[in-house]
Protein backbone atom coordinates (compact mmCIF):
# COMPACT_ATOMS: atom_id res chain seq x y z
CA UNK A 1 0.00 0.00 0.00
CA UNK A 2 1.03 3.46 -0.61
CA UNK A 3 -0.31 7.28 -0.11
CA UNK A 4 -2.42 6.95 -3.60
CA UNK A 5 -4.26 3.59 -2.23
CA UNK A 6 -4.56 5.48 1.59
CA UNK A 7 -6.16 8.61 -1.21
CA UNK A 8 -9.70 7.65 0.24
CA UNK A 9 -8.92 8.03 3.93
CA UNK A 10 -6.92 10.95 3.84
CA UNK A 11 -9.35 12.88 1.64
CA UNK A 12 -12.00 11.95 4.40
CA UNK A 13 -10.18 12.81 7.12
CA UNK A 14 -9.47 16.16 5.55
CA UNK A 15 -13.46 16.71 5.24
CA UNK A 16 -14.75 19.00 7.71
CA UNK A 17 -18.19 17.12 6.98
CA UNK A 18 -16.71 13.97 8.98
CA UNK A 19 -15.74 15.81 11.73
CA UNK A 20 -18.77 17.73 12.86
CA UNK A 21 -18.22 20.62 11.04
CA UNK A 22 -14.91 21.62 12.63
CA UNK A 23 -12.50 23.07 10.31
CA UNK A 24 -9.69 20.84 9.47
CA UNK A 25 -5.56 21.10 9.62
CA UNK A 26 -3.86 19.00 8.00
CA UNK A 27 0.02 18.61 9.18
CA UNK A 28 2.39 16.25 6.81
CA UNK A 29 5.34 14.44 7.71
CA UNK A 30 7.63 12.36 6.03
CA UNK A 31 5.76 9.22 7.84
CA UNK A 32 2.52 10.37 9.23
CA UNK A 33 -0.32 12.65 8.20
CA UNK A 34 -2.17 14.56 11.17
CA UNK A 35 -5.33 15.89 11.05
CA UNK A 36 -6.80 18.74 13.80
CA UNK A 37 -10.22 19.21 14.07
CA UNK A 38 -12.13 20.91 17.29
CA UNK A 39 -10.36 19.66 20.26
CA UNK A 40 -9.10 16.28 18.67
CA UNK A 41 -6.41 14.85 16.71
CA UNK A 42 -6.35 11.77 14.68
CA UNK A 43 -2.87 10.72 13.36
CA UNK A 44 -2.79 8.25 10.34
CA UNK A 45 1.09 6.43 9.56
CA UNK A 46 1.52 6.73 6.02
CA UNK A 47 2.23 3.69 4.31
CA UNK A 48 5.56 4.04 3.20
CA UNK A 49 9.11 2.24 4.01
CA UNK A 50 12.48 3.23 5.02
CA UNK A 51 15.52 1.89 6.36
CA UNK A 52 14.59 2.89 9.51
CA UNK A 53 10.90 2.10 9.73
CA UNK A 54 8.38 0.09 7.81
CA UNK A 55 4.58 1.12 7.78
CA UNK A 56 4.11 -0.29 4.61
CA UNK A 57 0.94 -2.25 5.93
CA UNK A 58 -2.28 -2.03 7.54
CA UNK A 59 -1.35 -4.82 10.21
CA UNK A 60 2.41 -3.08 10.75
CA UNK A 61 0.60 0.51 10.90
CA UNK A 62 -1.56 -0.67 13.26
CA UNK A 63 0.67 -1.87 15.49
CA UNK A 64 2.94 1.43 15.24
CA UNK A 65 -0.42 3.09 16.47
CA UNK A 66 -1.08 0.92 19.30
CA UNK A 67 2.99 0.93 20.38
CA UNK A 68 2.60 5.44 19.80
CA UNK A 69 -0.06 5.38 22.56
CA UNK A 70 1.77 3.16 24.83
CA UNK A 71 4.95 4.76 24.67
CA UNK A 72 3.35 8.36 24.82
CA UNK A 73 1.55 8.00 27.68
CA UNK A 74 4.49 7.48 30.18
CA UNK A 75 5.24 11.41 28.49
CA UNK A 76 2.34 13.06 28.38
CA UNK A 77 -1.04 10.81 29.43
CA UNK A 78 -3.03 13.84 28.82
CA UNK A 79 -2.64 14.20 25.66
CA UNK A 80 -2.83 10.90 23.83
CA UNK A 81 -6.11 9.20 24.20
CA UNK A 82 -6.33 5.78 22.16
CA UNK A 83 -6.09 3.96 18.92
CA UNK A 84 -9.20 4.04 16.30
CA UNK A 85 -10.41 2.65 13.50
CA UNK A 86 -11.25 4.09 10.10
CA UNK A 87 -13.66 2.02 8.48
CA UNK A 88 -15.16 0.86 5.69
CA UNK A 89 -19.46 -0.39 5.61
CA UNK A 90 -20.64 -2.73 3.06
CA UNK A 91 -21.67 0.04 1.17
CA UNK A 92 -18.59 1.46 0.79
CA UNK A 93 -18.77 4.57 3.43
CA UNK A 94 -16.00 5.55 5.76
CA UNK A 95 -16.57 6.29 8.92
CA UNK A 96 -14.13 6.78 12.19
CA UNK A 97 -14.89 4.10 14.80
CA UNK A 98 -17.44 2.75 12.85
CA UNK A 99 -18.95 -0.83 12.66
CA UNK A 100 -17.52 -1.64 8.87
CA UNK A 101 -13.96 -3.40 8.21
CA UNK A 102 -10.97 -1.14 9.40
CA UNK A 103 -9.02 0.08 6.49
CA UNK A 104 -6.91 1.98 8.06
CA UNK A 105 -5.84 2.70 12.00
CA UNK A 106 -5.31 6.37 13.72
CA UNK A 107 -4.17 7.51 16.80
CA UNK A 108 -6.53 9.27 18.81
CA UNK A 109 -5.03 12.53 20.72
CA UNK A 110 -6.14 15.44 22.69
CA UNK A 111 -5.12 18.73 20.95
CA UNK A 112 -2.93 21.42 21.83
CA UNK A 113 -2.07 24.54 20.80
CA UNK A 114 0.35 24.18 17.93
CA UNK A 115 1.76 27.22 18.53
CA UNK A 116 3.29 26.45 21.83
CA UNK A 117 5.35 23.55 20.47
CA UNK A 118 8.96 24.69 21.51
CA UNK A 119 10.01 24.78 17.41
CA UNK A 120 7.45 27.98 17.70
CA UNK A 121 8.71 29.44 20.30
CA UNK A 122 12.12 29.53 19.88
CA UNK A 123 11.20 30.62 16.02
CA UNK A 124 9.01 33.68 17.77
CA UNK A 125 11.98 34.57 20.16
CA UNK A 126 10.18 33.19 23.21
CA UNK A 127 12.46 30.16 25.16
CA UNK A 128 13.49 32.15 27.91
CA UNK A 129 15.70 30.95 30.84
CA UNK A 130 12.90 30.11 32.91
CA UNK A 131 11.85 27.49 30.29
CA UNK A 132 14.86 26.34 29.88
CA UNK A 133 15.64 25.20 33.17
CA UNK A 134 12.01 23.57 33.49
CA UNK A 135 12.89 21.89 30.14
CA UNK A 136 16.21 20.41 31.68
CA UNK A 137 14.09 19.42 34.84
CA UNK A 138 11.35 17.62 32.49
CA UNK A 139 14.19 15.76 30.76
CA UNK A 140 15.67 14.63 33.76
CA UNK A 141 12.49 13.38 35.36
CA UNK A 142 11.71 11.54 32.13
CA UNK A 143 15.13 9.90 32.52
CA UNK A 144 14.50 8.74 36.26
CA UNK A 145 11.85 6.64 35.14
CA UNK A 146 12.69 5.29 32.22
CA UNK A 147 13.07 1.68 32.45
CA UNK A 148 16.78 0.22 32.05
CA UNK A 149 17.37 -1.87 29.59
CA UNK A 150 20.05 -4.49 29.85
CA UNK A 151 21.63 -5.95 26.56
CA UNK A 152 20.87 -3.64 24.96
CA UNK A 153 23.96 -3.31 23.05
CA UNK A 154 23.80 0.26 22.65
CA UNK A 155 27.22 0.61 21.08
CA UNK A 156 26.39 -1.46 18.06
CA UNK A 157 23.09 0.00 17.94
CA UNK A 158 25.06 3.54 17.06
CA UNK A 159 27.59 2.07 15.21
CA UNK A 160 24.55 0.75 13.22
CA UNK A 161 23.12 4.41 13.07
CA UNK A 162 26.41 6.03 11.88
CA UNK A 163 26.60 3.77 9.05
CA UNK A 164 22.84 4.35 8.14
CA UNK A 165 23.39 7.96 8.17
CA UNK A 166 26.54 7.71 6.15
CA UNK A 167 24.64 6.00 3.26
CA UNK A 168 21.28 7.69 3.49
CA UNK A 169 23.42 11.36 3.11
CA UNK A 170 25.55 9.84 0.24
CA UNK A 171 21.85 9.59 -1.29
CA UNK A 172 21.37 13.25 -1.46
CA UNK A 173 24.34 14.20 -3.92
CA UNK A 174 22.49 17.58 -4.52
CA UNK A 175 22.58 18.64 -1.27
CA UNK A 176 25.73 17.32 0.18
CA UNK A 177 29.15 16.96 -1.17
CA UNK A 178 30.82 14.17 -1.00
CA UNK A 179 34.05 15.74 0.68
CA UNK A 180 32.52 17.43 3.37
CA UNK A 181 30.41 14.19 3.66
CA UNK A 182 33.81 11.47 4.01
CA UNK A 183 35.55 14.39 6.68
CA UNK A 184 32.16 14.03 8.31
CA UNK A 185 32.15 9.75 8.37
CA UNK A 186 36.58 10.06 9.26
CA UNK A 187 35.25 12.25 12.60
CA UNK A 188 32.55 10.39 13.28
CA UNK A 189 34.35 6.84 13.14
CA UNK A 190 37.47 8.66 15.21
CA UNK A 191 35.22 9.74 18.49
CA UNK A 192 33.44 6.76 18.06
CA UNK A 193 36.10 4.31 18.31
CA UNK A 194 37.51 6.83 21.36
CA UNK A 195 34.43 6.51 23.42
CA UNK A 196 33.14 2.90 22.44
CA UNK A 197 34.54 1.61 26.09
CA UNK A 198 32.78 4.51 28.20
CA UNK A 199 29.60 3.51 26.15
CA UNK A 200 29.89 0.19 27.08
CA UNK A 201 30.58 0.74 30.91
CA UNK A 202 27.87 3.03 31.06
CA UNK A 203 25.18 0.30 29.88
CA UNK A 204 26.53 -2.46 32.38
CA UNK A 205 25.85 0.53 34.58
CA UNK A 206 22.53 1.11 33.77
CA UNK A 207 22.52 4.31 31.91
CA UNK A 208 20.70 2.72 28.72
CA UNK A 209 17.23 3.36 29.17
CA UNK A 210 14.10 2.93 26.79
CA UNK A 211 14.22 6.63 26.39
CA UNK A 212 11.78 9.54 24.34
CA UNK A 213 14.30 9.03 21.36
CA UNK A 214 12.93 11.90 18.65
CA UNK A 215 13.86 14.64 21.27
CA UNK A 216 14.02 17.71 19.03
CA UNK A 217 11.69 20.89 19.93
CA UNK A 218 8.95 20.14 17.95
CA UNK A 219 8.58 16.99 20.19
CA UNK A 220 7.77 19.50 23.01
CA UNK A 221 5.08 21.48 23.76
CA UNK A 222 3.96 24.27 26.47
CA UNK A 223 0.95 23.11 27.94
CA UNK A 224 -0.36 25.48 30.98
CA UNK A 225 3.25 26.56 31.38
CA UNK A 226 4.89 23.09 31.63
CA UNK A 227 7.11 21.64 28.92
CA UNK A 228 5.45 17.93 28.02
CA UNK A 229 7.20 15.35 25.68
CA UNK A 230 5.01 13.93 22.62
CA UNK A 231 5.48 11.88 19.84
CA UNK A 232 8.13 9.53 21.22
CA UNK A 233 9.89 7.27 18.55
CA UNK A 234 7.48 3.90 18.68
CA UNK A 235 8.06 2.14 15.71
CA UNK A 236 11.53 0.65 17.21
CA UNK A 237 12.52 -0.04 20.31
CA UNK A 238 16.19 -0.38 19.46
CA UNK A 239 16.22 3.35 17.82
CA UNK A 240 14.48 4.65 20.99
CA UNK A 241 16.52 2.34 23.79
CA UNK A 242 19.95 4.24 24.26
CA UNK A 243 22.15 6.23 26.85
CA UNK A 244 20.15 8.67 28.32
CA UNK A 245 22.82 11.23 27.58
CA UNK A 246 22.21 10.06 23.84
CA UNK A 247 18.50 11.10 24.23
CA UNK A 248 19.44 14.78 25.78
CA UNK A 249 22.26 15.29 22.87
CA UNK A 250 18.80 15.80 20.47
CA UNK A 251 17.41 18.59 22.00
CA UNK A 252 20.95 20.21 23.03
CA UNK A 253 21.84 20.10 19.10
CA UNK A 254 18.74 21.04 17.99
CA UNK A 255 18.93 24.15 20.64
CA UNK A 256 22.50 25.19 19.12
CA UNK A 257 21.66 24.63 15.13
CA UNK A 258 18.79 27.75 16.22
CA UNK A 259 21.30 29.67 17.56
CA UNK A 260 20.00 29.21 21.25
CA UNK A 261 23.39 28.28 22.72
CA UNK A 262 22.51 29.86 26.23
CA UNK A 263 19.12 27.97 26.23
CA UNK A 264 20.84 25.04 25.42
CA UNK A 265 23.39 25.27 28.03
CA UNK A 266 20.96 26.16 30.90
CA UNK A 267 18.70 22.51 29.62
CA UNK A 268 22.16 21.21 30.03
CA UNK A 269 23.37 21.77 33.08
CA UNK A 270 19.77 22.14 35.09
CA UNK A 271 19.87 17.78 33.24
CA UNK A 272 23.46 17.43 35.47
CA UNK A 273 22.20 19.21 38.71
CA UNK A 274 18.78 17.39 38.77
CA UNK A 275 20.37 14.05 37.97
CA UNK A 276 23.35 14.63 40.17
CA UNK A 277 25.23 11.55 38.39
CA UNK A 278 29.00 11.49 38.81
CA UNK A 279 29.69 9.81 35.88
CA UNK A 280 28.35 11.80 33.69
CA UNK A 281 30.77 13.80 34.18
CA UNK A 282 32.87 11.35 32.38
CA UNK A 283 30.44 10.88 29.52
CA UNK A 284 30.87 14.44 28.44
CA UNK A 285 33.70 12.79 26.28
CA UNK A 286 31.04 11.23 24.67
CA UNK A 287 28.75 13.67 23.80
CA UNK A 288 30.20 15.86 20.80
CA UNK A 289 29.79 12.51 18.74
CA UNK A 290 26.40 12.18 20.14
CA UNK A 291 24.95 15.39 19.46
CA UNK A 292 26.65 15.08 16.15
CA UNK A 293 24.73 11.80 15.11
CA UNK A 294 21.80 13.52 16.36
CA UNK A 295 23.03 16.66 13.80
CA UNK A 296 23.10 13.80 10.89
CA UNK A 297 19.81 12.11 11.23
CA UNK A 298 18.14 15.85 11.71
CA UNK A 299 19.79 16.42 8.24
CA UNK A 300 18.98 12.56 6.62
CA UNK A 301 15.78 12.81 7.71
CA UNK A 302 15.27 16.82 6.61
CA UNK A 303 16.35 15.82 3.60
CA UNK A 304 13.81 13.31 2.84
CA UNK A 305 10.64 15.04 3.97
CA UNK A 306 11.13 17.23 0.53
CA UNK A 307 9.43 14.48 -0.75
CA UNK A 308 6.59 15.33 1.02
CA UNK A 309 6.68 19.19 1.25
CA UNK A 310 6.13 22.20 -1.10
CA UNK A 311 8.64 23.69 0.92
CA UNK A 312 11.70 22.26 -0.83
CA UNK A 313 14.17 25.32 -0.87
CA UNK A 314 13.81 25.91 3.17
CA UNK A 315 14.32 22.16 3.61
CA UNK A 316 17.22 22.23 1.72
CA UNK A 317 18.61 25.03 3.55
CA UNK A 318 17.60 23.25 7.24
CA UNK A 319 19.04 19.88 5.88
CA UNK A 320 22.73 21.51 5.36
CA UNK A 321 22.62 23.40 8.71
CA UNK A 322 22.01 19.93 10.10
CA UNK A 323 25.40 18.40 8.16
CA UNK A 324 27.01 21.28 8.91
CA UNK A 325 26.41 21.48 12.37
CA UNK A 326 27.38 17.57 12.91
CA UNK A 327 30.95 18.09 11.27
CA UNK A 328 31.50 21.55 13.67
CA UNK A 329 30.50 19.50 16.93
CA UNK A 330 33.34 17.11 16.31
CA UNK A 331 35.85 19.56 15.88
CA UNK A 332 38.77 19.99 18.47
CA UNK A 333 38.62 22.11 21.51
CA UNK A 334 40.35 22.46 23.91
CA UNK A 335 38.79 22.24 27.65
CA UNK A 336 39.10 25.37 29.93
CA UNK A 337 38.09 25.48 33.66
CA UNK A 338 37.66 28.85 35.11
CA UNK A 339 37.09 29.68 38.50
CA UNK A 340 35.20 32.84 39.83
CA UNK A 341 35.56 33.69 43.79
CA UNK A 342 34.56 36.83 45.29
CA UNK A 343 32.76 37.62 48.76
CA UNK A 344 28.64 37.21 48.52
CA UNK A 345 26.65 39.61 46.39
CA UNK A 346 29.75 40.34 43.87
CA UNK A 347 27.64 38.14 40.99
CA UNK A 348 29.26 34.90 41.24
CA UNK A 349 26.58 33.10 40.09
CA UNK A 350 25.11 35.60 37.43
CA UNK A 351 28.59 35.84 36.05
CA UNK A 352 28.64 31.90 35.85
CA UNK A 353 25.41 31.64 33.76
CA UNK A 354 26.67 34.03 31.43
CA UNK A 355 30.34 33.20 30.25
CA UNK A 356 28.95 29.25 30.43
CA UNK A 357 27.68 29.37 26.98
CA UNK A 358 30.91 31.14 25.59
CA UNK A 359 33.13 28.66 26.57
CA UNK A 360 33.96 26.39 24.41
CA UNK A 361 32.69 22.86 23.73
CA UNK A 362 29.09 23.18 22.98
CA UNK A 363 26.92 23.53 24.65
CA UNK A 364 29.01 25.41 26.73
CA UNK A 365 30.68 24.97 30.55
CA UNK A 366 29.51 22.53 32.96
CA UNK A 367 28.94 25.74 35.52
CA UNK A 368 29.67 24.32 39.39
CA UNK A 369 27.69 25.96 42.31
CA UNK A 370 29.37 25.62 45.93
CA UNK A 371 25.76 26.60 46.96
CA UNK A 372 23.96 23.39 45.39
CA UNK A 373 26.91 20.93 45.94
CA UNK A 374 26.26 21.85 49.97
CA UNK A 375 23.07 21.40 49.35
CA UNK A 376 23.38 18.27 47.33
CA UNK A 377 25.38 16.81 50.23
CA UNK A 378 22.58 17.74 52.83
CA UNK A 379 19.94 16.29 50.53
CA UNK A 380 17.76 19.18 51.03
CA UNK A 381 15.89 21.41 48.10
CA UNK A 382 18.08 23.90 46.05
CA UNK A 383 16.26 26.52 47.65
CA UNK A 384 15.70 25.10 51.20
CA UNK A 385 17.48 27.29 54.12
CA UNK A 386 20.36 24.88 55.91
CA UNK A 387 21.25 25.40 59.37
CA UNK A 388 24.19 26.51 60.59
CA UNK A 389 25.90 23.47 61.12
CA UNK A 390 25.71 22.68 58.07
CA UNK A 391 28.71 25.12 57.45
CA UNK A 392 31.50 24.12 59.62
CA UNK A 393 34.90 24.31 58.53
CA UNK A 394 34.88 20.68 57.54
CA UNK A 395 31.21 20.71 55.66
CA UNK A 396 32.79 23.64 53.58
CA UNK A 397 36.13 21.47 53.15
CA UNK A 398 34.79 18.92 51.78
CA UNK A 399 32.06 21.28 49.69
CA UNK A 400 35.43 22.72 47.59
CA UNK A 401 37.07 19.16 47.71
CA UNK A 402 33.59 17.83 45.63
CA UNK A 403 33.67 21.11 43.35
CA UNK A 404 37.65 20.32 42.62
CA UNK A 405 37.03 16.62 42.14
CA UNK A 406 33.76 17.50 39.64
CA UNK A 407 35.99 19.80 37.89
CA UNK A 408 38.71 17.63 37.23
CA UNK A 409 36.59 14.70 35.80
CA UNK A 410 34.87 17.60 33.31
CA UNK A 411 38.17 18.90 32.45
CA UNK A 412 39.51 15.15 31.85
CA UNK A 413 36.52 14.63 29.62
CA UNK A 414 37.71 17.25 27.10
CA UNK A 415 34.91 19.36 28.61
CA UNK A 416 35.04 22.97 30.26
CA UNK A 417 33.94 24.12 33.72
CA UNK A 418 33.23 27.22 35.49
CA UNK A 419 33.42 26.67 39.69
CA UNK A 420 31.43 29.30 41.22
CA UNK A 421 32.52 29.68 45.03
CA UNK A 422 33.76 32.09 47.22
CA UNK A 423 37.22 31.03 47.04
CA UNK A 424 37.82 33.15 50.23
CA UNK A 425 41.28 30.87 51.47
CA UNK A 426 44.30 30.75 50.10
CA UNK A 427 44.31 27.17 49.95
CA UNK A 428 40.94 26.76 48.08
CA UNK A 429 42.06 28.72 44.96
CA UNK A 430 45.41 26.77 45.30
CA UNK A 431 43.54 23.50 44.75
CA UNK A 432 40.84 24.01 42.19
CA UNK A 433 43.72 25.96 40.06
CA UNK A 434 45.41 22.17 40.54
CA UNK A 435 42.28 20.21 38.92
CA UNK A 436 43.44 21.42 35.56
CA UNK A 437 46.42 21.91 33.84
CA UNK A 438 47.95 25.21 34.00
CA UNK A 439 47.37 26.56 30.74
CA UNK A 440 43.67 25.42 31.04
CA UNK A 441 42.97 27.42 33.86
CA UNK A 442 42.36 30.74 35.12
CA UNK A 443 40.93 32.33 38.30
CA UNK A 444 38.39 35.30 38.64
CA UNK A 445 38.02 37.11 41.59
CA UNK A 446 35.28 39.31 41.68
CA UNK A 447 35.15 42.60 43.27
CA UNK A 448 32.65 45.05 44.74
CA UNK A 449 31.91 47.44 47.30
CA UNK A 450 29.64 46.62 50.64
CA UNK A 451 27.02 48.63 49.92
CA UNK A 452 26.32 46.68 46.03
CA UNK A 453 27.09 43.55 47.57
CA UNK A 454 23.95 43.90 50.54
CA UNK A 455 21.95 45.11 48.32
CA UNK A 456 22.19 42.71 45.99
CA UNK A 457 22.06 39.93 48.61
CA UNK A 458 18.70 41.33 50.03
CA UNK A 459 17.14 41.54 47.09
CA UNK A 460 17.44 38.20 46.45
CA UNK A 461 14.50 35.48 46.37
CA UNK A 462 14.34 31.51 45.65
CA UNK A 463 17.97 31.22 45.24
CA UNK A 464 20.47 28.28 46.23
CA UNK A 465 22.55 30.55 48.30
CA UNK A 466 21.51 30.87 52.01
CA UNK A 467 23.79 34.26 52.44
CA UNK A 468 22.17 37.11 53.61
CA UNK A 469 23.39 40.68 54.99
CA UNK A 470 24.39 39.56 57.80
CA UNK A 471 26.84 36.88 56.37
CA UNK A 472 27.51 39.56 53.96
CA UNK A 473 28.28 41.80 56.85
CA UNK A 474 30.88 39.11 58.63
CA UNK A 475 32.53 38.76 55.24
CA UNK A 476 34.20 42.12 55.68
CA UNK A 477 36.68 40.63 58.66
CA UNK A 478 37.73 37.84 56.10
CA UNK A 479 41.34 37.60 55.72
CA UNK A 480 41.51 37.03 51.61
CA UNK A 481 45.58 36.44 51.65
CA UNK A 482 47.15 37.39 48.94
CA UNK A 483 45.07 36.63 45.71
CA UNK A 484 46.91 35.62 42.42
CA UNK A 485 43.80 35.74 40.14
CA UNK A 486 42.81 38.40 38.18
CA UNK A 487 40.42 40.66 40.07
CA UNK A 488 37.37 41.82 37.92
CA UNK A 489 35.32 44.87 39.37
CA UNK A 490 31.66 43.60 39.52
CA UNK A 491 30.30 47.03 41.47
CA UNK A 492 28.70 47.65 37.97
CA UNK A 493 25.93 46.08 35.92
CA UNK A 494 26.16 42.58 35.32
CA UNK A 495 26.46 43.42 31.62
CA UNK A 496 29.81 45.62 32.53
CA UNK A 497 30.88 42.67 34.99
CA UNK A 498 30.26 40.29 31.51
CA UNK A 499 32.30 42.28 29.30
CA UNK A 500 35.02 42.87 31.72
CA UNK A 501 35.47 38.99 32.64
CA UNK A 502 35.33 38.26 28.68
CA UNK A 503 38.25 40.69 28.63
CA UNK A 504 40.30 39.07 31.44
CA UNK A 505 39.78 35.59 29.93
CA UNK A 506 40.49 36.01 26.50
CA UNK A 507 37.26 35.24 24.72
CA UNK A 508 36.69 36.29 21.43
Amino acid sequence: MDDETQQPVIDFLGDAANHGGAPVKRIDTHAALVFLAGDRVLKIKRAVRFPFLDFSTLGKRRAACEAEIKVNRAFAPAIYRGVVPITRDPAGRLAIAGKGEPVEWAVEMRRFDESQTLDRLAESGHIYEGLADRLGRTVAAAHRVAPTVTNARFTETLADIIAQNETELAAEPDLFSLEDLRALAAATRDAFDRVKPLLQARERAGLVRRCHGDLHLGNVVLIEDKPVLFDAIEFDDRIATGDVLYDLAFLLMDLIERGLRPVANIVFNRYLIETQRVHDLDALAALPLFMSVRAAIRAKVTAARRKHSDAREKLSRNARSYADLARELLQATKPRLVAIGGLSGTGKSLLARTLAPEIMPMPGAVVLRSDIERKAMFSVAETETLPKSAYTAEATANVYATLAAKARRVVAAGHSAIVDAVFAQPGERADIAKAADSDEFTGLFLTADLQSRLERVGARTRDASDANTAIVQDQEKFELGRINWPRVDASGTPDETFIRARVALDLE
